[in-house]
């Protein structure tokens, strides 16, 4: 089952075929929502806030969104859509470092460009995911199911070390989303105001690391080219 079909299956079909202005409205939209949500919560979140922070008038936000639940199943669609396109590169015939290289540096891209996309899961996750919980227990397990075979078969193949592929993923977005979710923390042992790109370098790098190790994979990897992430996000206070 591809993504799109993923999402729409579980969240909801939206239209694809929007205007220009249309999207650029409903974007911002999303854009404010995301980060109200990230901060008060589904439950503290109002539509007058978000209407106020993307700069529209309440009732054009009516005509986007009908309701406040609707807004916050766009939001998580969006995230979701984000996440689960970056497991596309986890293939049987891809290069397994080359596949994790990319997996855990979309991952950590993500948590710094989209800090406020990761606090909104985070919180939906830990007050029980009544709005994607059906997801979670179905598509999204598929879909893992699916990861972990691919894991699987690298493992059989000799091509990684033996692990155990459901974990691994586990083990991924806690060590990814954490520089998102726990960002306070992060740049409080730092002692700075917030993470710079040196510090987001730093950080990709001691994750791929401890990865690569965990399945057996040289690191770094000598057939390509360093590259730099350019993203950095300010800590929450």
């Amino acid at each position: 089952m591809s993504l799109r079909a993923i999402i729409d299956k579980s969240l909801g079909d939206r239209p694809a075929a929007k205007g220009r202005i249309r999207q650029r409205q409903e974007g911002a939209i999303l854009k404010a929502a995301e980060k109200v949500f990230a901060r008060a919560g589904y439950q503290g979140a109002t539509l007058n806030e978000i209407a106020e922070t993307a700069g529209v008038p309440k009732p054009t936000l009516h005509y986007y969104f009908s309701s406040k639940e609707a807004l916050y199943r766009a939001v998580l669609d969006n995230i979701l859509a984000l996440w689960l396109a970056e497991t596309d590169t986890l293939t049987v015939d891809a290069d397994p470092a080359a596949a994790l290289e990319h997996y855990v540096r979309a991952k950590m891209r993500l948590s710094a460009e989209r800090p406020d996309a990761s606090r909104v899961f985070a919180n939906e996750i830990l007050h029980g995911a009544g709005h994607i919980g059906y997801f979670l227990r179905s598509e999204l397990r598929e879909l893992v199911r699916d990861r972990a075979d691919v894991i699987a078969r690298w493992v059989a193949d000799g091509r990684i070390a033996p692990v155990d592929g459901t974990h691994l993923f586990f083990t991924l977005w806690a060590a990814t989303q954490t520089y998102a979710d726990f960002d306070s923390q992060i740049c409080a042992v730092l002692g700075k105001a917030r993470q710079t790109v040196a510090d987001h370098v730093r950080a990709t790098d001691h994750v791929l690391t401890v990865v690569m190790r965990t399945c057996g994979l040289p690191w770094p990897r000598t057939d390509v080219p360093p590259t730099l992430p350019e993203a950095r996000h300010t800590c929450s206070t």
